[in-house]
């Protein structure tokens, strides 16, 4: 009979729970290497980009003006912030409430997001909210948690088990964005985005970066999962 070590020695070890992050500029490739992650590792998919996305359409709903900081502080603060996992996503709530897509993804929203999100107050009261999202991909059952925003690898997950840096050229970003027939100013949000004061974009201190200005999709999906299926692989 084997004895209680040779047992513990000899069972499988449970895999590990990963936290990916993907950081980048708009339309660089991130959501769609984020979902294709999701599904092959049953990560749960946290795309932090619409939740900027939801407080903007919120605040543009109570009528705070892109240049009111004061007004952007006060009400951000005051948001009640929920979620609901829709398939592989966690999808934000605001008051109970979800922002529909075509909202999300409007000409109102791209021109004032980055605004928004460039405010502290704004970071600030969605910082303990995301780094919640691997609780609730842990308690519904994921591997791990695969999120993508501009400063996932910096400051929400600094230390997650892999980060990545997408990034392409302005013009082949903004030829992706017309192609999905969306109207926004990649070279003007890139500016925003990488000049604030609180959580800038900037690739991570040893972050992997990705040029996708000429891949494909497949091609950017293999080059991110090779690492995670390696690491997955050592640990079976």
């Amino acid at each position: 009979m084997q004895n209680l070590r040779t047992l513990i020695s000899t069972a499988p070890m449970a895999p590990p729970f990963l936290i990916v992050a993907i950081d980048g500029g708009a339309a660089a490739g991130k959501s769609t290497t984020a979902r294709a992650l999701s599904a092959r590792f049953n990560l749960l998919h946290v795309d932090t980009g619409s939740y900027y996305r939801a407080i903007t359409a919120e605040l543009l709903r109570l009528g705070v003006a892109v240049d009111d900081a004061v007004a952007i502080s006060s009400t951000a603060a005051s948001l009640t912030l929920g979620t609901r996992v829709d398939g592989r996503r966690a999808r934000i709530e605001i008051a109970g409430r979800e922002i529909e897509e075509t909202e999300l993804r409007g000409p109102a929203v791209n021109a004032a997001v980055s605004h928004f999100a460039a405010v502290p107050a704004v970071r600030a009261a969605l910082l303990a909210y995301q780094r919640d999202q691997a609780r609730i991909a842990r308690e519904h059952g994921f591997a791990g948690l695969v999120m993508e925003g501009r400063d996932i690898g910096t400051a929400i997950f600094p230390d997650a088990d892999f980060r990545f840096f997408l990034h392409a050229d302005p013009e082949e970003r903004a030829r992706r964005r017309a192609a999905e027939g969306q109207q926004d100013s990649i070279a003007e949000r890139d500016r925003i985005d990488s000049t604030r004061k609180a959580s800038p974009l900037q690739c991570p201190p040893g972050a992997t970066g990705l040029d996708s200005t000429h891949l494909s999709l497949d091609e950017v999906v293999t080059r991110v999962s090779a690492p995670i299926a390696a690491r997955l692989g050592a640990a079976a």
